[in-house]
């Protein structure tokens, strides 16, 4: 079984996806994750992600796995562990610009498809729904104000001792909604036949709840 769970920055995708696979005794996938990495590697390399040779060479260079351990799910780039390595606001932004080329999207596409064919997955990112599973038995889209999405990034970032200022976060929020609802390919946007649910409102829990509630009734 599918679950897409799609949605912009900070509208709790992940920590949602990854609390509802764990009640249901699916696997996660965080796609933003692949990404993230992929950003990591350009910045790690000084590859310019504006220069599509430039991403090219670096994808044919890039070996991209994701290890399951115990249900929860580690990124390796070229065999180094970077799943605590992604979650700066530069490899964000990063993420964002990268994401934009084809040929990135295309490098990920088939790993995202095959994990979906082998486990029972909710997988989370921009385009589940309508690019990677339009398929899934489940499809949700997760959203939020961009002021409580900022907020909600903002006390993430600060409890991981980062030094950030709100409105800096909320910037950056902003910009990248604009980046990722404009890019030319696979634009974040509902898929026509999800459940859109908005948690600007709702706790961790009734988020969590909400979905279970859909992928039970699908049951």
């Amino acid at each position: 079984m599918n679950v897409a769970v799609d949605g912009p920055s900070g509208a709790g995708k992940s920590s949602v996806s990854k609390a509802v696979a764990r009640e249901n005794g699916f696997i996660h996938i965080d796609t933003g994750a692949m990404y993230r990495a992929l950003a990591y590697n350009a910045i790690k390399n000084n590859v310019k992600v504006f220069d599509a040779d430039s991403v090219d060479e670096m994808l044919r260079n890039t070996k991209l796995e994701l290890k399951l351990e115990s249900n929860e799910q580690r990124v390796l780039v070229n065999g180094e562990n970077v799943t605590g390595k992604i979650r700066t606001e530069q490899v964000s932004m990063m993420a964002s610009e990268i994401s934009k080329n084809p040929t990135v999207r295309a490098f990920l596409l088939d790993l995202q498809r095959n994990l979906a064919c082998e486990y029972n997955v909710v997988m989370d990112g921009r385009d589940i729904g309508t690019v990677v599973l339009p398929n899934a038995e489940v499809k949700v889209f997760l959203t939020a104000s961009a002021e409580k999405r900022a907020e909600r990034r903002y006390k993430e970032l600060l409890a991981k001792n980062e030094e950030v200022e709100y409105n800096k976060v909320l910037e950056d929020v902003i910009k990248r909604d604009k980046q990722d609802t404009e890019r030319e390919t696979a634009p974040l946007k509902p898929a026509a036949d999800c459940v859109i649910i908005d948690t600007s409102s709702m706790s961790f829990e009734e988020s969590v709840a909400a979905v279970t509630k859909l992928i039970k009734e699908r049951m």
